[in-house]
């Protein structure tokens, strides 16, 4: 890993020159995650890394275009988002009650990358304060995609404290943000 490409400044204009180390150092930051979070939507891995592997080759073929003043971790989970949307759109007939869900989850969804970036942070942010123990099995779960069972097994806990650790997070994180819901859409 080169040194700098941590800055996200500095991996955006080398994507943009065509820096292969560049890209592989995005593959190798955020493809694990990627599939995690893709994952978490059509629950099939391989499909999930099928996603993954299109925004990858997409960012690759398209990154003169890339904008600089976002960063890229908000720009491939954006990207990845769309992706699964389209696929899902592509691969099934729709019923009313599914196009009534895909209708709000796009309503739902920043369409502004300047505020998908803000509440990235403030999720970023606020995950860093939960409480020790909840935030450990919350990260290991999302972040790096652990099962239930393999956190239990690592943390020599039960199936349902991590149940009950990662239910607590979300009512936490919702909590906050709709506490702050005027701050971050303003």
């Amino acid at each position: 890993m080169e040194i700098g490409f941590n800055d996200n400044t500095f991996l955006m204009r080398q994507l943009k020159k065509g820096n292969e180390k560049a890209y592989a150092y995005l593959v190798d930051t955020y493809h694990h995650r990627l599939c995690c979070y893709v994952q978490s939507l059509v629950k099939d891995k391989s499909k999930a890394e099928d996603i993954v592997q299109n925004v990858f080759i997409r960012t690759w073929e398209r990154r003169r275009s890339l904008k600089t003043e976002f960063t890229i971790k908000s720009f491939l989970y954006r990207s990845v988002h769309n992706e699964f949307i389209d696929q899902y759109r592509r691969q099934k007939s729709v019923t009313t009650l599914e196009q009534k869900y895909m209708e709000e989850m796009e309503r739902i969804t920043p369409k502004d990358d300047a505020l998908l970036e803000k509440l990235l942070c403030f999720v970023q942010r606020e995950i860093q304060n939960l409480p020790p123990k909840c935030k450990k099995i919350f990260l290991m779960s999302k972040e790096e995609g652990c099962t239930n069972g393999e956190i239990a097994d690592h943390l020599n806990v039960t199936k349902k404290t991590i149940e009950y650790h990662i239910t607590k997070a979300f009512v936490i994180l919702r909590q906050k943000a709709n506490d702050h819901k005027e701050q971050l859409t303003n």
